[in-house]
């Protein structure tokens, strides 16, 4: 038994670097990524019926349309940077990347900080993941495979975060007075207990964490096989030298702790108000009170405004990425959703009525989730497509007298698969890794070879266990 266990690891082990091999030499760059992704869906807007106008239209107006989340993002590893970079936190990572004994088991120890991380906040994860990996790299007797240890930090945001308190959808659909007025009447109101609160619910996210860390054993390279950070110049770079004394009375200020005290207080006051007025976990899912607390923190950890604007400047090109892509996919958005064929049915409604039409009641978890997750490959919203999908996806919903609920959690979990293999929602670790998304995707796709199969079954088999539950309004 313990060769044959031996074998299947070496096997799936070999087979990891092969596609991590195949991804480096013909993955493309994630901005060429994203500009296949703009014009294969223009012509298929085209294709079903959209005038050429309509759809350059659609994609000039939505091209801007994600900005405040762009910079939402870029401010993500700015904070995190400006955090970890800290004297005080840095010596906190350091002490959690003691724990592993070895590189494989690193790179499980990533993959399930990650994920666990990602069920509170999937920004998080991605910032806190990927500073463990760097903190985990310096320890060079471990020989961890940089690229899969990378990958495995980036496992919180695809295999679990939408089954969290950090769902989009979930949040939305618990809080009657951010729903606009066509999905309320459609849906009601689902609070937690009857989406990510599910017993199913629960037992599927437990299933899809235990399995992540065992494809992430089985296929972490190990010793001679096994790429070390030394080997990407990128990721390899020195870190920032503490700042100069001050020359000039100029300076003074940038070395003084004043300023920070002063815009500490207001900072941490406005904070302290958000989270006594609001519970926690709703506090810490929007991503500006997060970004905002990660700012003011680094601020105040670093102590000395030079200290924290020389954090800053290293953080700063890591975002490049992110600033540059994010724009293109508002465009594939507003293709999808804007740009109207015959009869005046964009491509994304043509999809959900596709998928709608075949299902059955018990079918319909299965055929949702095929649904969502192709959709989630071009339109990668982190749930923000939930608003333009739910009102018709829902009511299929309603008609078949499927669970509501469980409807909302099979968006969630298969919205969740593409993002295994769209460098997308990767830019953020990368910047913070300093690697490329064919660095890292040759290991998620074997995840995403393992979750494809086993998400859709578990969909359909646990949502025949649920009943239907007729929308409850909210009262007055």
């Amino acid at each position: 038994m313990s060769d044959q266990s031996q074998s299947r690891e070496g096997a799936l082990a070999r087979a990891a670097l092969k596609c991590a091999g195949w991804a480096e030499r013909w993955f493309p760059d994630a901005y060429v990524f994203a500009v296949l992704g703009v014009v294969i869906v223009a012509v298929a807007v085209m294709a079903f019926g959209a005038t050429p106008k309509a759809a350059v239209s659609a994609f000039g107006d939505g091209y801007w349309s994600l900005i405040p989340f762009t910079m939402q993002m870029a401010f993500i590893v700015i904070g995190g940077y400006a955090v970890a970079s800290a004297p005080v936190v840095s010596r906190f990572i350091d002490l959690l990347a003691r724990v592993p004994k070895s590189g494989r088991g690193a790179v499980v120890y990533v993959a399930l900080v990650s994920m666990l991380a990602s069920l509170l906040s999937w920004g998080f994860s991605l910032v806190f993941g990927g500073l463990l990996v760097r903190a985990l790299a310096r320890r060079t007797e471990l020989r961890m495979d940089y690229r899969a240890a990378g990958a495995a930090a980036y496992l919180g945001l695809g295999a679990v975060w939408a089954m969290g308190l950090s769902s989009s959808a979930a949040q939305l659909q618990a809080n009657p007075a951010s729903m606009p007025p066509g999905l309320l009447q459609v849906t009601g109101v689902l609070p937690f207990t009857q989406t990510i609160f599910l017993p199913q619910s629960i037992l599927l996210t437990a299933i899809l964490i235990a399995v992540s860390l065992l494809v992430a054993w089985l296929t972490a390279p190990s010793g001679a096989a096994a790429r070390t950070i030394s080997e990407f110049d990128e990721a390899n770079k020195a870190e920032a030298t503490a700042p100069a004394a001050p020359i000039r009375p100029g300076e003074w200020l940038e070395h003084s702790p004043l300023l920070t005290v002063l815009l500490s207080l207001l900072a941490f006051g406005w904070l302290f108000s958000e989270f006594a007025s609001k519970p926690v976990v709703t506090a810490i899912a929007n991503l500006n009170t997060y970004n905002f607390l990660f700012l003011a923190l680094g601020l105040l950890l670093h102590w000395r405004p030079r200290s924290f604007l020389n954090a800053v400047a290293k953080a700063v090109p890591s975002t490049t990425g992110v600033l540059i892509q994010f724009p293109l996919y508002g465009g594939i958005a507003s293709l999808l959703t804007k740009a109207a064929g015959s009869g005046g049915e964009t491509l994304a409604h043509r999809l959900s009525q596709l998928f709608v039409h075949v299902a059955s009641t018990d079918s319909f978890a299965l055929v949702m989730g095929v649904y969502s997750a192709v959709l989630g490959f071009f339109v990668p919203s982190g749930g923000g497509k939930w608003l333009v999908e739910a009102p018709y996806v829902m009511q299929a919903a309603n008609t078949l007298h499927a669970h509501l609920g469980w409807a909302v959690q099979v968006y969630n979990a298969a919205e969740a698969l593409p993002n295994l293999i769209n460098p997308f929602w990767m830019l953020p670790l990368l910047g913070v890794l300093g690697l490329k998304a064919r660095d890292i995707v040759g290991f998620t796709f074997m995840q995403l070879l393992v979750h494809l199969p086993l998400v859709l079954g578990l969909l359909w088999l646990l949502g025949m266990t649920l009943d239907y539950v007729p929308p409850v309004m909210p009262a007055g």
